[in-house]
């Protein structure tokens, strides 16, 4: 009973994004979350005022993808209101008119290399906006990115899923590169089935199967450096997977390797990649400013070893205000702003933003604004950028407060979070069965928090505990864990909310629900055949 109401909130999620006359999710999360609240109060003896304290911060981490989705908006205003989009869309035509090769470069390999560097849901806010700019369907290349972001997924933002999602478990070096390498390996046999799945949300198969070489050319030009250097590294495949795969895929497409050659194609063989159709490399560079400065940024913030990320999440406090019963605020000389014990409701009442490291102010609007500056836009057109940005985030806004408290309502409550009591009736359910069950608990995770890294941390100890009580091998059940976490990024309403709003699709969540459904359920099904037959 206690799995079945704590399923009850989520099931109307689905009927209400789903049914014939579906609701808008801006509706649909608010009513969910209210739901949830009732029966937290009603059924699991919840404190009136802790959940009311739970529900402050679920809004209050809403913050983190509202600010996100604004600055990806905001940048892709820049870049369309600028005219830079339009040369950017001049010189991929040039590259390439086939709408295969076109949607391999933005949509797997330069999405694959972004999800390498950032995470955060940046793959999908970069790649959707040009693949449309191109001249596809919004809803169709949201369906597209949300699928073909899910290779890469266990390594992004420099593989933070696998080194600190899986942190708390208490792995030894060792240990914790096994089960990156045995993640890699089921994502690169699974690679070759799902990006043809997302392809054919966009294209005819026939169109697929005719320039299929080119897509597998492209598949395996991110997927073999990324699966050889996960047997040695967890921060950096998708990375360097993504930014090889990107280079190759490019030239691939430009000599049209693997992709059907029709009459209208002008280019010469071996011409110079960026000298086409009139756009000189020179003005290439300068048009695409605000995708390389994004790159170069997200890169450097990122990674260890150039010592500005660590700065970037400096939590010693600079500043700090009691709020007597309501807990302590901080903020750090990064802009690293915490709250701690709010509600008195202990460790699940932390909270924390860190301005200058979440993708938003860094890198998006500074890249913005450097644009401002260094192309001397007009005030007039910095205003219509501003107010259109603006605009566009009134009802995603709204969704995205209502999908917050819902999953900080799900997940507060350690070991007696309903989100625990749905993982645990799972695996008395499943028994000696349960590799096929472990990467659906993984995508369960992502579903509810939007985050591959908090399923991970959620669910990886019920997973090593359930491995050690069926004698399992550990190191395959997290692997399938952390593959299926990333799967569930194809149908976290979160993300499905923010790619509509950084395309302004209206009233379609449900809609692309039903769509993504169905690639994420067949890559968790290929991760536990693959981990029964190879491991």
């Amino acid at each position: 009973m206690d799995t079945l109401l704590a399923l009850l909130p989520i099931v109307l999620l689905v009927v209400l994004l789903t049914k014939p006359n579906p609701w808008a999710s801006h509706t649909a999360l608010p009513v969910a979350a209210g739901v949830l609240v009732v029966i937290r109060l009603a059924a699991f003896d919840a404190e009136l005022g802790a959940t009311g304290a739970t529900v402050v911060l679920g809004l209050l981490e809403a913050l983190t993808p509202i600010t996100i989705i604004f600055g990806a908006i905001f940048l892709f205003k820049t870049m369309e209101l600028t005219g830079k989009m339009d040369v950017i869309r001049a010189w991929l035509n040039g590259i390439t008119d086939s709408p295969v090769g076109q949607l391999m470069i933005i949509g797997w390999a330069f999405a694959f290399l972004i999800e390498g560097a950032s995470g955060f849901g940046t793959p999908a806010a970069l790649a959707a906006p040009l693949l449309v700019g191109l001249g596809f369907s919004p809803v169709r290349v949201a369906i597209l990115t949300l699928v073909m972001n899910s290779v890469p997924v266990s390594f992004g933002a420099v593989g933070t899923p696998t080194w600190f999602g899986f942190g708390q478990l208490g792995l030894g070096e060792e240990q914790l590169l096994a089960v990156a390498f045995r993640s890699a390996l089921l994502h690169f046999g699974i690679a070759l089935v799902v990006p043809v799945l997302a392809l054919s949300a966009v294209l005819p198969r026939d169109v697929i199967r005719r320039n299929i070489v080119f897509v597998y050319l492209s598949v395996l030009s991110c997927t073999v450096p990324y699966a050889l250097l996960a047997s040695v590294n967890y921060e950096f495949p998708a990375l360097v997977g993504g930014a090889i795969g990107l280079g190759l895929t490019v030239w691939l497409a430009s000599r049209r390797i693997g992709l059907e050659r029709n009459g209208a194609e002008a280019d010469e063989a071996g011409a110079a990649v960026g000298v086409r159709r009139g756009v000189d490399l020179r003005t290439l560079l300068g048009a695409a400013f605000p995708l390389w400065a994004t790159i170069v940024l997200l890169v450097a913030t990122r990674v260890d070893q150039l010592g500005i990320k660590g700065l970037l999440n400096a939590v010693e406090p600079a500043l700090t205000l009691g709020l007597g019963g309501l807990g302590e605020l901080s903020i750090s000389a990064a802009l690293v702003v915490s709250l701690r014990e709010f509600g008195a409701t202990g460790a699940d009442g932390a909270w924390s933003y860190r301005a200058l490291y979440v993708p938003a102010l860094i890198p998006f609007f500074v890249v913005s604004f450097a644009t401002f500056a260094i192309f001397r836009v007009e005030p007039p057109v910095v205003r219509r950028v501003v107010r259109e940005s603006w605009d566009r985030m009134a009802r995603p806004l709204v969704a995205l407060l209502g999908a917050l408290v819902l999953v900080r309502l799900l997940m507060t409550g350690g070991n007696d979070a309903l989100v625990q009591v749905i993982g645990r009736s799972f695996a008395d359910v499943a028994g000696e069965q349960w590799l096929w069950v472990a990467p659906f608990l993984g995508a369960l995770g992502s579903f509810f928090s939007g985050s591959a890294t908090i399923s991970n941390l959620t669910f990886g100890g019920i997973q090593s505990a359930i491995a050690s009580g069926l004698a399992l091998d550990e190191t395959t059940v997290l692997a399938l864990q952390s593959v299926g976490a990333s799967a569930g990024n194809m149908v976290c309403v979160n993300n499905i909310v923010a790619v509509c709003s950084i395309l302004g699709i209206a009233n379609q969540e449900g809609a692309i629900l039903k769509r993504t459904v169905v690639p994420m359920v067949a890559y968790g099904t290929l991760a536990a055949l693959l981990a029964l037959l190879s491991f």
